[in-house]
Order: C-alpha cells, then structure tokens, then sequence
C-alpha cells in the first residue's frame, strides 16, 4: 500500500536549515499495523504528515497503492485523502459546537454521501464505538475515552483503507487507553491498515512490526507478529 524511498524534507528559516527526513525508505503492505517510534523531533510527526497527504517531501518517492504522488497537486491530494485516509489524533481534534452525530457525520458531507445514507452509516459506527447512547452529547460533556471513540468513528466512517493514529492514547488513562487500542486492532483485523505514531512501548506491541527512527532516518525495525 505505501512504499517510501529515500525521502527527504528539510525546514528552512533564513537562518538555518533542519533534516527532518533524511533519505528515510520502507513499506507498508495493505492489512499491516505498524507502529513508528523515536525521540520528539526525530521526524515521526514529518512523516505522518506526509504519508496522510498533509505535506509534500522535498525529494524521493512516496507511493501510495501503487501510484506516486509525491508531486500532486493539493486537490489531488485532498481527493485521495478523502476516500483513502482516516486521522485519529491525540488531542482528539472535535469541533466542539458540533454533536457526537455531527462530528462524525462530516467526514460523509465532505464526499458528497447522501443524507439517508449518512445517517445509516453514522448510526453504524457509533454502535460499534459503543458512543450511540452519546449521539446528542457535546464533545465537552463526554469523558477522554468517549471524545476518543467519537474521533475513531470519525476516522472510519468513510471505509478508509488507511487509518493514521498520532499518539491515540497520548491523552488517555491506561484503561481508556486500551479500550482505543482494541477498536484499532479490531479495525485492523477487518483490514483496515494502520499506522501509529507512539512514544508508547505498551501501544507498540499492539501492532505487527515497530520501526524506531531517530534523527529522519529508520534506525532499526522488529517483527512482532
């Protein structure tokens, strides 16, 4: 599904130039989970960015299922972002003055899904979230877990044949923690590919294969499963 070679970003000010990539390679095979960890700075984040289709690389290649679209245009971009690609963030990312329902139905507006079908889709995904008995709530009125069920839901509700996790958990006590584990191996298990990006040794172990970077570049990487 994603196939990275020798990609490169740099930060520039008028003063200096920072690596935050450094001819970093490797692939994702479609049904994988793969965590990628590292020290703050050392170009996880640069890299989701990039392989969600938020960011261009500077050089090398970006292949994402089958095709190269390191050099397309923001539009294009977008349009494959829509359909293809799911974010979960740590800071779970809901708009506030939006319901439980409205938050995740957004994702279905954006690609144009006809409202019968919206809200048979929405309903779906919250009762696998477990968040339909929420449905009416405001992000503010629900729990960290809840407001991280409700931004998996958001994620998925598109069918993306790719999800990027950015510390899910990084908010989370240890049991709600790993209720939002659970939803992302059960998600993986019915196909959906996941990447995450985790300080986490505990998350990590969740998925197939851990690749650790440090500065830009993959310095080791361990099949777990």
């Amino acid at each position: 599904m994603i196939q990275i070679k020798d990609l490169e970003k740099f930060y520039r000010t008028e003063e200096v130039q920072t690596i935050a990539l450094n001819k970093l390679s490797f692939g994702v095979k479609e049904g994988e989970f793969v965590a990628i960890m590292g020290p703050s700075g050392c170009g996880k984040s640069t890299l989701l960015n990039i392989i969600g289709l938020l960011d261009d690389p500077d050089s090398g290649s970006f292949m994402f299922n089958g095709e190269e679209v390191s050099g397309y245009s923001e539009r294009k971009r977008s349009e494959l972002r829509k359909h293809n690609i799911g974010f979960v963030f740590q800071s779970f990312n809901l708009i506030d003055e939006l319901t439980v329902f409205e938050n995740v139905e957004l994702p279905l507006i954006y690609t144009g899904v006809k409202p019968a079908e919206r809200k048979k889709r929405v309903e779906e995904v919250l009762e696998k979230m477990q968040i339909m008995h929420r449905r009416n709530h405001f992000p503010q009125q629900l729990s960290g877990g809840q407001q991280q069920r409700v931004a998996v839901a958001r994620a998925v509700v598109n069918k993306p044949k790719l999800i990027l996790a950015d510390e899910p958990t990084g908010n989370l006590d240890s049991t709600n923690g790993n209720e939002v584990m659970d939803l992302l191996i059960d998600l993986n298990e019915a196909g959906t590919t996941i990447v995450m990006v985790t300080h986490s040794e505990h998350d990590a172990k969740y998925s197939h294969r851990i690749i650790r970077m440090l500065d830009g570049q993959k310095v080791t990487e361990n099949i777990l499963a």
